[in-house]
């Protein structure tokens, strides 16, 4: 895969005129690699991204409703922070095995049908969750819940890269999950208006018929993968018209290969990720994401127990999540146009270093006398982590090569999903008993680990404009 800088308009050009003379190449024979990636960004490119986007939206908008429900539940069913420990943990038990399974059903039947399925079952699932009546039947629905929120993430971005030329992938993909904290602001902003008018209850209505109604858009209108046609030789046709609306206009008989792809792909399959080289990188990317993860859901799921604990009001802490994923919907776009232009391991690793700078600086900050500052420093905690969690996926993205590509991204996840899970039995316990100083040393130390494993990978993204196989 290709990770260069955009070009001016002449280079450009250049490159889309070679492209499109790939697809005359040897008669009737498109290298499908070469027409997308040095080709142009047409509308249905930035549609389908756009569709993919907005399942990631309702994604993290959906992930994070249990965050802000969990200070109404504790007073209306008279309960501990720690009882709903297990409903947290059930929800990303469940996104974990999403993640995994969602990888191997996309690379086998394709990523259209990955990302629909995903979003139906926790649209579903999520309005379920209004009907429940005690804490074990919400942390079944929230397992439910989970497998959808799970399978969608890592199904959206390998669509996302797939169909986005590769000047513009690295920052195309972070855009894509930038989306997680996009939505999980909208949630906090949501809640916030929604909870006291409406109680818990209809927090995960509205949660669960968003996502109904994005899986009808879909249906209508998301096609599948380019380069996930160009594998199935029964599905030319279909490929060869899906190109024709993207402005490549293909012989209706034509036949298709990956010429790049295929020269660093000699296997298929999970054992893949260890083979040719990337067994040092795929351990050390699985590993950033365990950690990252611990430090993003032990905010998702606690931040505002968290605060309410230290005398907030619910709207309040509500809104310092909100101010979180604001942040890290700005730290992500940043630091993707900063891979962009100088390669991934620098920006990903000073982002690990303010992330663990961020959390420790804030310390002894007391939540009642000085609740703006503290807001303004999860903000800029958040800015740093998501900046790295969003971006690690597009560092997959160029790691792993089609064969591969959603495999690889779901194994990463599935794993991280094990730091998510972590997450909440440490969160839960860490502020029982060490409150907010205990809570930011546990973030703070995350993002420390998190830097020393992404200095550990070899293939990151380049700074050159020269092409690389993944």
């Amino acid at each position: 895969m290709n990770y260069v800088s955009p070009e001016p308009a002449a280079g450009a050009l250049a490159r889309e005129q070679a492209a499109l003379a790939g697809i005359a190449r040897d008669g009737g024979t498109v290298d499908i690699g070469q027409a997308l990636d040095d080709g142009p960004f047409t509308l249905l490119q930035r549609f389908a991204v756009l569709l993919t986007a907005l399942a990631i939206v309702v994604d993290g908008f959906d992930g994070q409703l249990i965050g802000f429900a969990i200070p109404t539940l504790m007073k209306e069913w008279g309960v501990t922070r720690n009882a709903f420990a297990p409903v947290v943990a059930a929800g990303l038990v469940g996104m974990g095995i999403g993640s995994a399974f969602a990888g191997l059903f996309a690379d086998r039947f394709g990523r259209r049908w990955a990302v629909i399925g995903s979003v139906l079952v926790f649209g579903v699932a999520t309005c379920a969750i209004s009907l429940a009546p005690h804490v074990e039947a919400l942390a079944a629905l929230r397992f439910l819940a989970g497998l959808g929120i799970g399978g969608a993430l890592p199904s959206a971005t390998t669509m996302t890269a797939e169909f986005t030329p590769a000047r513009y992938r690295t920052f195309a993909v972070t855009a894509t999950i930038v989306c997680v904290p996009l939505g999980g602001m909208l949630a906090g902003l949501f809640a916030g208006e929604v909870l006291p008018a409406y109680g818990w209850r209809g927090l995960f209505v509205a949660g669960g018929v968003l996502p109904l109604v994005l899986v009808v858009a879909l249906l209508a209108a998301l096609p599948e993968s380019p380069r996930f046609l160009a594998r199935r030789a029964r599905r030319w046709p279909e490929l060869a018209r899906l190109l024709g609306r993207m402005a490549r206009e293909v012989p209706p008989d034509a036949t298709f290969t990956d010429v790049r792809e295929q020269k660093a792909e000699k296997h298929a399959g999970f054992t893949a990720l260890f083979r040719d080289g990337r067994a040092r990188d795929s351990a050390a990317i699985w590993a950033a994401f365990f950690m990252c993860l611990l430090a993003v859901y032990s905010a998702f799921s606690w931040l505002p127990s968290m605060l309410t604990g230290e005398g907030l009001s619910v709207s309040l802490a509500g809104y310092a999540l909100s101010a979180y994923n604001l942040g890290g919907v700005i730290g992500a776009l940043a630091c993707a146009i900063a891979i962009t232009r100088y390669g991934s391991r620098w920006p990903l690793l000073l982002c690990c270093a303010g992330g663990a700078a961020s959390a420790w600086l804030l310390l002894g900050v007391d939540a009642q006398q000085h609740t703006g500052l503290l807001i303004l420093g999860l903000g800029l905690h958040g800015l740093f982590v998501n900046a790295v969690q969003s971006t690690m996926y597009a560092l997959c993205a160029y790691v792993y090569p089609t064969s591969m590509r959603a495999t690889g991204t779901a194994s990463a996840v599935a794993f991280g999903r094990f730091g998510a899970i972590l997450s909440a039995f440490a969160g839960a316990a860490v502020i029982t008993t060490g409150g907010a100083s205990a809570y930011l040393l546990m973030l703070g130390a995350a993002m420390a680990a998190v830097l020393c494993m992404l200095a550990v990978v070899r293939r990151h993204i380049p700074k050159t404009q020269t092409a690389k196989v993944g």
